[in-house]
């Protein structure tokens, strides 16, 4: 289902497309969320020991367990799955919006946001979200101002987005289809198992990224990108914030 978003507000298109989605699903969809992505686990195992970092937009929190070395202050616009995070102890969860992040600037080893940005309803507030994630973390100093530590010193943020490119997959779209659509969530009750009669459907909002936008919306929100790459239906990419003088 495509949809345009062109003429209504973002802020109430996402609270009733994502946000109210989200709150209902929340059970339902977090008990089919517990398999780390491989690039998103091997990000998070590679963290030097100690290390301090964000997961924004962490839904049910699968994330927070993989590297029990480092630590991570989670959260979520879904009251929800927060109270589902917040159950792996010793990481932090809390209600946040990802335009809006409750964290100091400049602070952070790492960040991770998968899955997220492409429920924001606009370029220029995906732009911000991705602007929101840099700003937490710790800024590079240039390699000439670091002699006895050339390589980058500050933080670094894996952002994962769902890819237009999907001719593949279930869903099948490709180059040429709408970059907008509604995708259905389908949940059963326990006496509708057998039956599509009472089950319930629930429609969220995605921005479908084509390949090229999510560095181009990286660099748009001053920010360098370090890798990125295409892994199952998703586009993702590492990026850093742009060296500060000294």
């Amino acid at each position: 289902m495509t949809t345009t978003t062109a003429d209504q507000n973002p802020h109430e298109y996402e609270k009733e497309h994502v946000h109210e989605v989200y709150e209902q699903i929340a059970s339902h969809f977090s008990s089919t969320r517990y398999k780390p992505w491989p690039i998103v686990q091997r990000f998070l195992q590679e963290l030097p020991t100690g290390s301090i970092g964000l997961d924004v937009g962490c839904g049910n929190g699968k994330y927070l367990t993989v590297n029990p070395n480092v630590f991570i202050l989670a959260s979520d616009r879904s009251e929800s799955l927060v109270k589902i995070a917040s159950q792996h102890r010793p990481h932090s969860s809390v209600i946040a919006d990802n335009l809006s992040l409750p964290h100091p600037f400049s602070l952070f080893d790492f960040a991770i946001s998968i899955a997220v940005v492409h429920h924001l309803s606009s370029h220029l507030r995906r732009v911000q979200a991705i602007a929101a994630v840099l700003e937490s973390l710790r800024p590079a100093l240039r390699p000439e101002q670091s002699p006895a530590n050339p390589e980058h010193v500050g933080g670094k943020a894996l952002i994962y987005v769902w890819a237009l490119e999907q001719k593949t997959s279930r869903r099948g779209w490709d180059e040429g289809d709408n970059q907008d659509v509604m995708v259905p969530w389908v949940m059963k009750t326990e006496s509708t198992q057998l039956s599509n009669e009472n089950s319930l459907t629930f429609h969220r909002y995605y921005h479908l990224y084509r390949h090229g936008e999510l560095e181009q919306d990286i660099i748009e929100a001053g920010g360098h990108v370090v890798e990125s790459g295409y892994e199952k239906d998703n586009w993702w990419a590492i990026a850093v914030p742009k060296c500060i003088e000294a």
